[in-house]
């Protein structure tokens, strides 16, 4: 797989990286582990080389099963965690005090099976604690050999400016798909003119974008998507018109729909790297066969006024949630 530089310090990652947080997290029952290890593995198998957790999402396992998962090659790819909870408790309230970053990374690098973390991500802006302290405390752990490099998640303009002056971000992750394209009017600029990459995460929309979820589709009851408003029932069915024109587009390419989603956004930038997840050995390598596919300037074009003409439906989250977002 070709590889892609993050940043103006370069983080070389390969063009389309693993979240991990399905595994365990977030769209219902955890893989089994064993199952799960084989897919990380197999991952890294096929060249994929940049792999995302954060302490949350279990909380705490899935960066223990990646710990375990990479051990053998863990020189040879790139893992980003993030802080920023309370206790690691998504559920709970933010906390990107000094103290706790600290907490989290000494915590977090004992269940990655490693003495440093490549990425260290603020998983969510804390208004309580200013982004230049926040920035400060990631300063001196890369200063003491402990982070490598850092990032932030769904962080708004005057943050990030704010972040990388003090400290130099690295990378911006944020959702960004055909099925949420708010990024394109203020943060992708901002990044291009700074020098931050863009990681994407739900780059399939949530899953939406493979075209195998619809009106009747049932979630597990503990599945995240069960309170997103853009995935009531009545959203889903208004918003088939997207993937009904992935699906033609895909035929004519002989891919997917999923595969065109994910070729679209890698011919955005060429700083741009992906994240999609799965805890299918069979979708793994769909989303692997997206970073082959080479999407031209025409097919971009006809992408872009086919999609123009098509409005999506329903909030991307529940209102508690947006509260957390780009402060």
């Amino acid at each position: 797989m070709e590889k892609r530089k993050l940043g103006n310090n370069k983080l070389e990652v390969s063009a389309l990286g693993l979240g991990c947080m399905g595994l365990s997290f977030g769209y219902g029952p955890a893989t089994d582990k064993q199952d799960a290890i084989h897919l990380i593995r197999k991952a890294y198998e096929e060249g994929v080389t940049f792999f995302d957790t954060a302490e949350c999402y279990g909380p705490f396992i899935n960066e223990e099963l990646l710990g375990e998962a990479l051990a053998p090659f863990r020189d040879r790819v790139v893992i980003a965690t993030k802080f920023g909870f309370q206790e690691g408790d998504s559920k709970k309230g933010l906390d990107s005090s000094p103290s706790r970053i600290r907490a989290v990374a000494e915590a977090s690098m004992k269940r990655l099976k490693t003495d440093y973390i490549d990425l260290f991500y603020q998983h969510r802006v804390d208004p309580n604690v200013p982004i230049e302290d926040v920035a400060g405390t990631i300063r001196d752990l890369i200063n003491e050999g402990k982070i490598r490099h850092w990032g932030l998640s769904e962080a708004g303009v005057e943050t990030i400016r704010k972040a990388h002056a003090v400290q130099p971000v690295t990378a911006l992750q944020s959702e960004y798909s055909l099925f949420y394209r708010e990024p394109e009017k203020d943060i992708i600029p901002t990044l291009e003119e700074l020098g931050i990459g863009f990681v994407p995460f739900s780059p399939l929309g949530k899953g939406f974008l493979t075209g195998t979820i619809n009106e009747t589709t049932q979630f597990d009851p503990t599945d995240f998507r069960n309170i997103v408003p853009r995935f009531s029932q009545e959203n889903r069915k208004a918003n088939e018109a997207l993937v009904d024109l992935l699906k033609v587009i895909a035929v004519d390419k002989e891919a997917t729909p999923a595969q065109i989603a994910l070729a679209w956004l890698l011919g955005q930038k060429s700083w741009i790297v992906p994240i999609p997840g799965t805890t299918k050995i069979h979708r793994l390598q769909e989303n692997i066969g997206a970073s082959y596919i080479r999407l031209s300037a025409a097919d971009m074009e006809q992408i872009e006024q086919a999609t123009s003409k098509i409005t999506i439906q329903g909030a991307r989250y529940p209102e508690a949630l947006q509260n957390r977002v780009g402060k």
